[in-house]
């Protein structure tokens, strides 16, 4: 297979045909996590091997999404209508349900390098076919793992006759296909493309030719909606974790931040600092933290407003990215030619191109004076001259035909240049670097309605340009000035490893994915630092439990890569310290139910003197004391549950609160009988204001006991909750 001139087809089940014409009856399949998945050529292979056990497949994948799925009848009520909100037609994954229930057929096996959080434990069969793989690492794995056809999901554009294709939301195939290249000479490994044009065309790195691909599936019927994750609550730990965060991070810098409610936290603190200023002082002040931080929080970040404002690299562009670039803080340009992000770094030139751009090259050694051929090409390029200028018989054609000397030290050239050659701005600046993306439906309506110049700043791009520094160190280093790389982790070790993927059990709860990589990274860049977010508690059946313990049988990041933990009660600045002021530092940010026995452990294991007291001023870490700090400033509306808004209605915001807390009860001992009991002696009346959420659910008018019980049961929890009058 030549790669030149793909196969076009329109037709799923054709296309099955032609990869089994290609690679035989063992199929092995690698998709992208996440969007990439052309789900009509996945659900076409999975049926025809499902309906012939002579075909051989596997799936090798990460992150398989799915709509949700209910678990109770209220749950069926609540998620419904949503799910078809949000999700559109996009289609179901065919193999994910049978992958969930542990009941794939025999001759059809799911591997998968990332699991949605938790949503395989216990699952044999995933837990047994995982592969524990950094992401860097991931398409080097999946060539190990005896891939033999590769599948995107791409968006298209035809322009002059010529078609182009682009990696859209993930672009991280870039590094599997540069494997390919390299080693795979006769396109033994079948690639095949499924054409979306619902996803986001993204330019710049995410291009690729029509000769990628060998096949292509290409029809209308086939477009569907992007499955969409909307955002969540954001409560008051999360609040505290990301108000703290926010103050390390320092303008002018460089940030990776994560999906999720935590990192909805920490865009809505940085738009607070960059917008409204003295609200965010005064939410440091009231919260603490500017007294028990304020050391860490001068050195390592700041509070003022964003003057530079910052750059993105992060391996996902999350949702909480397209708010910051939203509120103007997204906005520091970098440049992938070395010479030129040195010279603005050093503030010798900027955006805006002036003479002074093309003497600063020249002082640099990246351009000749006089100049040559190439060097005029490099700087259209780059956007100092512009386009049209070209270098004809040792001299400068400007686009009227008009001839000038190429030596930059001749005042008339100069001149001329400076009134007839230059560019307006520096070309090829990206505000933000990523490797794929998913979100709500916002955030891809924003990809789309961006004018081309500005969808470019966003660069979706390899992996391995994203979260390690090899094969490009210098420019990584000159681009990612005091980088913050903020991760998320569900448990950390009194001396500083931290477990985010995993149980003791060695149970996967999702995986490794970049971790690693930004934490290791943070240790190698000058001026950068790691900051892994956690919240001190769990709760499970009604039992609190600590997530800062003495030890624990899983670690994705060693203790010798520890750096700043932050949880919400404050910053622990671990990066240098010995043990015992690592200890001693962490048990500052513990939830104060659990500071003794974490010190006596401490103690009698020899790493924590008998002596040492865990400070006043942080024997006060209780959830009573953060919402009392927080309860003015939330009443000023500045931390509401949803701070960039949401695609929920109302009534559905509460009832998503209403049936949580409703489940947590059930699960405790006697917690089904304990909210009958509750319900029966709660009266009959169903007041006028809890009939919108009771209509939500179709229980308005229950038609049968059962129905009757559970409108009682929402009306008890509604009230019990503050949501309606007593």
């Amino acid at each position: 297979m030549s790669g030149s001139t793909p196969l076009r087809l329109g037709n799923p089940e054709r296309m099955v045909d032609a990869i089994i014409e290609r690679v035989g009856r063992r199929i092995v399949v690698g998709a992208p996590l996440g969007l990439g998945k052309p789900v009509h050529l996945l659900n076409a292979l999975y049926h025809r091997a499902a309906a012939d056990r002579t075909l051989e497949l596997r799936i090798v994948t990460g992150l398989s999404l799915a709509r949700p799925q209910a678990k109770s009848d209220l749950e069926r009520r609540m998620l419904g209508p949503i799910v078809e909100r949000l999700f559109g037609d996009c289609p179901e994954l065919a193999y994910v349900g049978p992958y969930s229930r542990n009941a794939l057929p025999p001759n059809i096996r799911v591997t998968e390098f990332y699991m949605r959080a938790g949503a395989f434990l216990n699952n044999a069969t995933a837990q047994q076919h995982h592969i524990s793989s950094n992401y860097t690492h991931v398409a080097r794995d999946l060539l190990l793992q005896g891939v033999n056809v590769f599948v995107q999901a791409v968006a298209k554009r035809c322009r002059d006759g010529q078609t182009t294709y682009s990696l859209s939301s993930n672009s991280d195939s870039l590094d599997l296909f540069r494997l390919l290249d390299a080693s795979d000479p006769e396109r033994r490994v079948v690639r095949v493309a499924q054409v979306n044009e619902r996803l986001p065309f993204m330019g710049r790195d995410a291009l690729v030719s029509a000769s990628t691909f060998d096949l292509v599936l290409d029809h209308r019927s086939l477009d569907h909606d992007l499955l969409s994750l909307p955002a969540g609550p954001v409560h008051t730990a999360d609040y505290l974790i990301g108000l703290a965060a926010s103050s390390l991070i320092r303008d002018g810098g460089t940030v990776q931040i994560g999906i999720g409610s935590l990192g909805d936290a920490i865009a809505h603190a940085l738009c607070l600092r960059h917008r409204e200023n003295a609200t965010y002082q005064e939410a440091l002040r009231a919260t603490g933290l500017a007294e028990r931080c304020g050391d860490s929080i001068a050195a390592i970040g700041g509070t003022a407003p964003f003057e530079t404002g910052l750059y993105g690299a992060t391996e996902m562009f999350a949702d909480c990215f397209r708010h910051l670039y939203r509120a103007g803080i997204l906005r520091r340009e970098v440049y992938d030619d070395l010479a030129i992000q040195r010279l603005v770094n050093a503030g010798l030139i900027s955006a805006e191109v002036t003479l002074g751009t093309l003497d600063a090259l020249v002082e640099a050694g990246a351009v000749p004076s006089p100049l040559d051929a190439a060097a005029v090409d490099h700087l259209v390029r780059r956007g100092v001259l512009r386009e049209g200028i070209a270098f004809a018989d040792g001299e400068l054609v400007t686009p009227s035909g008009r001839r000038l000397s190429p030596d930059l030290a001749d005042p008339e050239t100069r001149a001329s240049i400076e009134a007839e050659c230059l560019g307006d701005r520096l070309a090829g600046g990206s505000i933000l670097h990523a490797g794929f993306f998913i979100g709500p439906r916002a955030m891809y309506d924003l990809l789309r309605e961006l004018d081309e110049g500005e969808r470019a700043k966003f660069n979706m791009t390899g992996i391995g340009f994203v979260n390690q520094l090899y094969g490009h160190e210098a420019l990584a280093a000159a681009q990612r000035r005091h980088a913050r790389f903020v991760n998320s982790a569900m448990m950390m070790t009194l001396c500083g490893a931290a477990c985010s993927d995993g149980l003791a059990n060695e149970q996967i709860v999702s995986g490794v994915g970049g971790q690693y990589n930004f934490v290791a990274m943070a240790h190698a860049l000058e001026g950068a630092r790691s900051i892994l977010m956690l919240r001190s508690t769990r709760t499970k059946a009604g039992k609190v439990s600590s997530n800062i313990v003495w030890s624990y049988g899983h670690t994705t990041i060693p203790r010798h890569l520890r750096d700043i933990v932050i949880t919400e009660y404050g910053i622990a600045d671990l990066r240098g310290r010995q043990d015992h002021e690592c200890i001693a530092a962490l048990l500052n940010i513990s939830d104060s139910r659990f500071q003794e026995d974490l010190r006596a452990e401490a103690v009698a294991s020899g790493k924590l003197a008998s002596t040492h007291r865990i400070p006043d001023r942080h024997r006060a870490n209780t959830p009573a004391r953060l919402e009392a700090e927080l309860k003015p400033l939330r009443a000023a509306g500045h931390f509401p549950t949803f701070p960039f808004g949401s695609e929920l209605t109302h009534e559905e915001q509460v009832l998503g609160h209403v049936l949580k807390g409703l489940k947590a009860r059930m699960g405790r001992r006697l917690g089904l009988a304990g909210i009958v009991k509750e319900t029966v002696g709660a009266g009959l009346d169903v007041p006028d204001e809890a009939l919108p959420y009771l209509a939500r659910l179709g229980l308005d008018r229950p038609s049968s006991l059962r129905e009757t019980m559970l409108q009682r049961i929402l009306v008890a929890e509604l009230r019990s909750g503050g949501f309606i009058r007593a």
